[in-house]
């Protein structure tokens, strides 16, 4: 900067004859700076508005509404412009990519991204754990965030969910209390990133409303495989609404193009402490060799007129939609292909709030939904150091963004013109209103009929705490209900309270499902109920075959890795065959040795390997693979490390082939030849037909006894 000037050196020494050329070249080194006239009124997400004079409100004379983003959108910036605050936030990682609509989806929605299917719209995505500290482990056993911002020309949209498609509460006023019994306890702060302790327990055995999402965190759900193999879900009803005004209650869902998979328990334990960055790292890598993730964005449709046909409230976030009752309509696919430049300024710094909508998407009633619509910008401005993290970088829409909020914080626009107001006449009215309109229009809220008394209350419509977490129990393969049962039965066995472990079999699992309650309370060395506490509104439907994750698989295995053991010895020829087999189909093959060095061939070459054994174990693998020859095989049976790791992936249940040189490895270890666990050179297929099954469940019973 020049002393007499205050302006950048480089337009330093500028006569004034020159002046207008200066401040051409100024605001072209400013891009930062913000002219308002001509412009749309705006919010801070670019949407535009068509009402700035009154707050949304139950009738004329009635209460204002808590759902009203724009009215607390102001009022909040307004709040904070002079009182910055900031805490720490949750460990997640996240990428950039793309959102396409398959067609034209007008008759659903007046949304724009929805409607041209040769548009890509930018989104970044954050996934994150729920319980744990930034430097806790990507395994822990935890509910997983799955936030995408779209960055949508009329402004942004934020569709934050989590890979359940339910959740512990149904009432927002609850929130408070859930996360402070679920986060480590206040005398030790442990455990971290854990839910097995007394008062997660205690909470959840009360608050039976919780009961549904309790059993999806205790099964394989809670322990992707990966953030790629995991679905997503909006979790609440929604509206779209379509040019002509007319709503449509639907449920978000994400789905995997590469299916549904987790790790087990054994597998999760180990990972979270030999590489605490698994997930993250795996997110990381596959978006850096091209094997972009790839998920369908889709809905399930409710028409208005059909709201109450079901046996339960649409409203109640702790209940799903059964897909067999009402199918997941496509609408366009999400692709992430970028990895971030930069982790905090992007990854930490991004800020998703439910608020964040466009034209044609809208609220319903959902009492937790209604909650979070406050919540989450009220949480940025502390975790982002006051009111204007929309203008970071990673949070600002593409859309422009015009109105009268200003100063605060972290404030980066320069605000020309005298009028921080609305209406004005000083700068010719500007920025002003956009009617409402089926194209284009200002943001209109759907006219929804509202009667009724101020009360607090639940609607007995919510009262079912039980009946669609048998379903989920009942919907269950015999190996995911044998894994509920399990961690129920290791997290139960944290709590040091006997009463409270008595309650959760007695009062919440005896009235999911009596064989469940019966096997946990055995495990527990408690007396075994005989009975349920409360009547159990029956269901219709007993199964809902999308919610076991057996059914959720593909028929590929791009992306997949599998780890190719070798020794002094090994035939070169073999080693390049099983390699070009697997990435014909789109596997990723590794060649590890006992250490990092390059390994002698039965030819006399060397053959360079991509890491020892020990430096990537079996848990970062979803198979293995070993050649001939005898040398090769002769020198990993008499090695420890190569040893414990075909016995690991043995445990783990996954894919194992071997050549005929290697069949007395096996004899070794006293491994019997199964569906997954093959012998020859020529089964080449049949290894690649094993590892798109993820685990041979088959085997589980057998390798409980196998130590690894």
């Amino acid at each position: 900067m020049t002393a007499d000037t205050g302006k950048p050196s480089e337009l330093a020494g500028t006569d004034a004859p020159d002046r207008a050329n200066t401040n051409d070249k100024l605001e072209a080194l400013e891009t930062f700076r913000s002219d308002a006239t001509g412009e749309a009124l705006r919010t801070n997400q670019g949407l535009k508005i068509s009402d700035n004079q009154n707050t949304l409100k139950v009738g004329q004379r009635g209460p204002s509404l808590l759902e009203d983003f724009i009215m607390r959108e102001k009022i909040t910036h307004f709040d904070h412009e002079r009182i910055p605050e900031r805490i720490v936030h949750a460990r997640g990682t996240a990428a950039h990519g793309y959102f396409q609509s398959y067609e034209c989806h007008s008759a659903l929605t007046k949304a724009a991204f929805l409607q041209d299917p040769g548009k890509q719209t930018p989104v970044f995505v954050r996934f994150s754990t729920v319980q744990g500290p930034r430097g806790s482990g990507d395994t822990v056993r935890d509910v997983r965030g799955f936030a995408t911002k779209f960055y949508t020309d009329e402004g942004n949209f934020d569709l934050v969910g989590n890979n359940m498609p339910v959740f512990f509460i149904q009432d927002a006023i609850k929130f408070p209390d859930f996360v402070h019994a679920v986060k480590p306890e206040p005398h030790n702060e442990i455990p971290t990133g854990g839910s097995a302790h007394d008062t997660f327990w205690d909470f959840v055995s009360l608050v039976p409303e919780s009961a549904h999402m309790v059993i999806w965190a205790m099964s394989d759900r809670a322990i992707p495989k990966s953030l790629r193999t995991m679905q997503g879900f909006g979790i609440h009803t929604f509206r779209l609404v379509n040019a002509e005004g007319k709503g449509t209650f639907v449920k978000f869902h994400w789905k995997p193009k590469q299916g549904v998979c987790s790790l087990v328990w054994d597998e999760a334990q180990k990972l979270a402490g030999k590489d605490t960055d698994y997930h993250r790292r795996d997110l990381w890598e596959a978006i850096e060799m091209g094997d972009y993730p790839e998920w369908e964005l889709g809905v399930q449709i409710v028409p208005e007129e059909d709201e109450h046909k079901f046996e339960f409230d649409l409203l109640d976030p702790t209940k799903i939609i059964p897909e067999e009752l009402v199918p997941v309509t496509p609408l366009g696919k999400l692709v992430l292909n970028r990895n971030p430049d930069n982790f905090f300024a992007e990854t930490e710094q991004v800020a998703f709030c439910p608020a964040h909508i466009v034209p044609g998407i809208d609220f319903t009633n959902d009492p937790l939904l209604q909650g979070r619509l406050f919540s989450y910008t009220d949480t940025q401005i502390s975790r982002l150091g006051g009111p204007n993290f929309h203008e970071i970088p990673i949070n600002r829409p593409v859309a422009p963004n015009h109105n009268g909020q200003r100063d605060g914080m972290h404030r980066m626009t320069l605000d020309r013109g005298r009028a921080s107001y609305e209406p004005n006449s000083i700068d010719g009215g500007w920025p002003k209103e956009t009617p409402a309109g089926p194209r284009d229009g200002g943001f209109e809220t759907y006219q929804e009929r509202v009667d009724g008394y101020k009360i607090r209350q639940r609607s007995d419509s919510f009262a079912d705490h039980f009946s669609q977490a048998t379903l989920f129990f009942n919907s269950m393969s015999e190996p995911e209900k044998e894994h509920i049962i399990a961690a129920y039965s290791f997290e139960l066995g944290k709590v040091d309270r006997e009463f409270i472990r008595a309650r959760q079999v007695n009062e919440i699992l005896a009235n999911i499902d009596l064989t469940l309650a019966q096997r946990v309370a055995a495990n527990l060395g408690l007396p075994a109920p005989t009975a349920g506490t409360v009547p159990v509104k029956p269901s219709s439907l007993k199964q809902s075959p999308a919610l076991s994750q057996m059914n959720l698989l593909v028929d590929s295995i791009k992306g997949r890795k599998v780890a190719v053991l070798v020794a002094d010895g090994v035939d070169e020829g073999t080693v390049a065959s099983i390699k070009a087999a697997l990435e014909a189909e789109g596997a990723h093959a590794k060649v590890l040795g006992p250490t990092s060095a390059p390994v002698k061939t039965a030819a006399g070459g060397t053959l360079p390997v991509d890491a020892s054994m020990e430096g990537l174990p079996s848990i970062a693998f979803d198979a293995v693979w070993i050649p001939g020859s005898q040398q090769s095989v002769q020198a990993l049976s008499g090695n420890g490390v190569a040893l414990h790791y075909v016995l690991e992936a043995y445990k783990h249940l996954k894919a194992i082939g071997v050549s005929d040189d290697a069949k007395d490895l096996l004899d070794l270890l006293r491994l019997d030849q199964d569906a997954g666990l093959l012998v020859g050179d020529g089964k080449v297929a049949d290894f690649i037909a094993a590892i798109k099954q993820h685990r041979v469940w088959a085997r589980e019973p057998k390798a409980k006894a196998v130590p690894a």
